[in-house]
């Protein structure tokens, strides 16, 4: 063991941190072991911590089934993180990923949100309780929906979201649920069967169920529908994978995520504070605004690529259009300055319901405690509602003036 990575590791062992094999284990140097809690934090035979930003919080285990390796992350109290790569993602408290785990930058595993073997996360945001089965590809979306661990949104084995196109674009980021209902969690589930998928960028709503073995590629916003299908009509036509079509869906559903990601920044940079405590530090609350920021510029800048390719089109390239653009490409240095602006200034609507919310929450905190999932539970209908229509108008306030 080199002598800065032992140093390292008998700082932990001191602390109170439980290393069954030290002499396995790799840290880097830049890892600030006073961002390690010693208080039950459990690292496993094989492991790797690397990056100055990485937290660990109490009851953490890492790498109990596989071992793993961690760059840059924040790892609430009790995650379990059984095997794996990470990197540059937000576990809050109770999260459990199991082995063979590919997660990437800017993902967010919110409260008891989990996922079993072999799954693949980048820029995906799972709100509380959201359950992930195995062998699953889920990147480039956020999901919500559910109102505890028996009731909860879920993605079956075997599952893909469709995030790259034949027109070698990412501007594909689906939108299963929303910020505004979703953070009250207190909304119908959504299920999406599995050895199915989602072709992105799509828009479901609370209350969805996918049927196993569909491949669903359009938006469905109205409640408690089951969606089923079978394998696609065979066929063998002309085709051209530089040609776009449905672009105006396309850009309003980029649109629209976008704009729930702001409301959740408003959200977290406004209620979440609210949370501060030893189980919620104001370093894993940095980190939390942090991975969705770059969530938000990941979004502008996919978006920016697919305007600059559909600019091409629409200027007589050697791709083409199917269907006009209208003028959305026009329009797109002056809408990436306004979504540019609402990243940096963090909008955060209607002043007078973000207080009577905040009030609410606050008298929460006082009378139970600052356990985030307690306090949003026991709200009332009335104050439920005030804080979507705080969350929702900051959705508006975006897609009302991009969206034609």
């Amino acid at each position: 063991m080199a002598e800065k990575n032992k140093h390292i590791v008998e700082t932990l062992v001191k602390k109170g941190v439980l290393i069954p094999n030290p002499g396995s284990i790799e840290i880097g140097e830049e890892v600030n072991p006073d961002r390690i809690s010693g208080h039950g934090v459990i690292i496993h035979t094989g492991c790797k911590i690397f990056g100055e930003n990485t937290l660990i919080l109490d009851g953490a285990r890492l790498g109990y089934e596989a071992p793993v390796t961690i760059q840059d992350c924040y790892i609430g109290p009790n995650v379990q993180l059984n095997g794996g790569y990470f990197k540059q993602a937000v576990f809050l408290k109770n999260v459990s990923v199991s082995s063979c785990a590919h997660v990437r930058e800017g993902t967010i595993f919110e409260e008891e949100a989990g996922a079993a073997h072999s799954v693949g996360l980048k820029q995906t945001v799972l709100f509380p309780y959201v359950t992930l089965g195995s062998q699953i590809n889920f990147c480039d979306c956020l999901m919500s929906g559910g109102t505890d661990k028996k009731n909860h949104s879920e993605v079956g084995s075997s599952y893909i979201h469709f995030n790259f196109t034949p027109q070698q674009d990412k501007a594909t980021p689906s939108l299963i649920g929303d910020v505004p209902r979703g953070v009250m969690l207190n909304q119908s589930p959504i299920f999406l069967g599995g050895q199915g998928g989602l072709v992105g960028p799509s828009l479901l709503t609370f209350g969805i169920t996918i049927a196993a073995g569909t491949i669903f590629r359009k938006d469905e916003l109205r409640p408690h529908r089951l969606i089923f299908g079978g394998a696609a009509q065979a066929g063998n036509i002309h085709y051209m994978p530089g040609a776009y079509t449905n672009t105006k869906r396309i850009f309003k559903n980029n649109i629209i995520y976008i704009a729930n990601l702001l409301a959740l920044m408003a959200w977290y940079q406004i209620v979440r504070y609210l949370f501060i405590s030893g189980e919620f530090p104001i370093e894993m609350h940095k980190g939390l605004v942090e991975t969705l920021g770059l969530g938000i510029d990941e979004r502008i800048r996919r978006l920016d690529g697919f305007m600059g390719k559909l600019s091409e089109c629409a200027g007589g390239g050697p791709d083409t259009v199917s269907g006009p653009p209208g003028d959305i490409v026009q329009r797109w240095p002056e809408t990436q300055a306004f979504l540019r602006s609402c990243q940096t200034s963090a909008i955060s609507g209607d002043d007078r319901l973000k207080k009577l919310f905040t009030d609410a929450v606050r008298n929460g905190i006082n009378a139970t405690g600052p356990d985030y999932v307690t306090v949003i539970k026991a709200l009332s209908p009335e104050d439920i509602q005030t804080g979507i229509l705080w969350l929702q108008g900051i959705v508006d306030q975006v897609t009302d003036r991009l969206i034609d």
